[in-house]
């Protein structure tokens, strides 16, 4: 697990939220009032549960990108995104425009501008999550053939690999 947000642009915000927590140990950074203060979360239980029911949902879907089956069940991500309103800016200085949240401290809809930016910019299928059990870390798939498996060759990748071969 690389601790190093790679992503670029906006999907740095989905794959920093992804990894708050780590499934090995089970320690989860939502947990601390920095943890919570970084994406600008309410102490409030029901905010609470919400990011974390965005988490899960933005981490099946990154599974599914990199091929492979959702961890658990989750709420799909469109329905928690639905409440996620954007609005188009644009500047008059130079007439460039630009996907907002319309409400800025809302994380969903931080991440719906995200992914809307993403899926411009033709990246969001890129934001992947190892397929290691216990791991399920997102990155960001640099790779020229964007068919990267895990998030670290030298730690799941290795892993992986010395299993299969002890099966052998």
């Amino acid at each position: 697990m690389s601790e190093k947000a790679s992503a670029p642009g906006g999907l740095a915000l989905v794959e920093a939220l992804v990894n708050t927590v780590d499934l090995d140990s089970g320690t989860d950074r939502l947990d601390t009032a920095e943890g919570r203060a970084r994406f600008g979360i309410a102490e409030a239980e029901q905010e609470l549960a919400a990011a974390r029911d965005l988490r899960e949902s933005l981490r099946a879907v990154c599974l599914a990108h990199a091929g492979h089956p959702p961890h658990r069940a989750v709420t799909p991500l469109d329905e928690l995104l639905a409440a996620a309103p954007l609005l188009v800016t644009v500047s008059a200085a130079d007439g460039s425009a630009a996907l907002s949240p319309a409400h800025p401290a809302p994380l969903a809809s931080r991440v719906a501008a995200a992914i809307a930016e993403a899926l411009v910019e033709g990246t969001w299928p890129r934001l992947k999550a190892c397929e290691a059990p216990t791991c399920h870390w997102a990155y960001y798939d640099r790779s020229p053939a964007g068919r990267r498996r895990w998030c670290s060759m030298s730690v799941c990748g290795a892993r992986a690999k010395m299993r299969r071969y002890r099966a052998k």
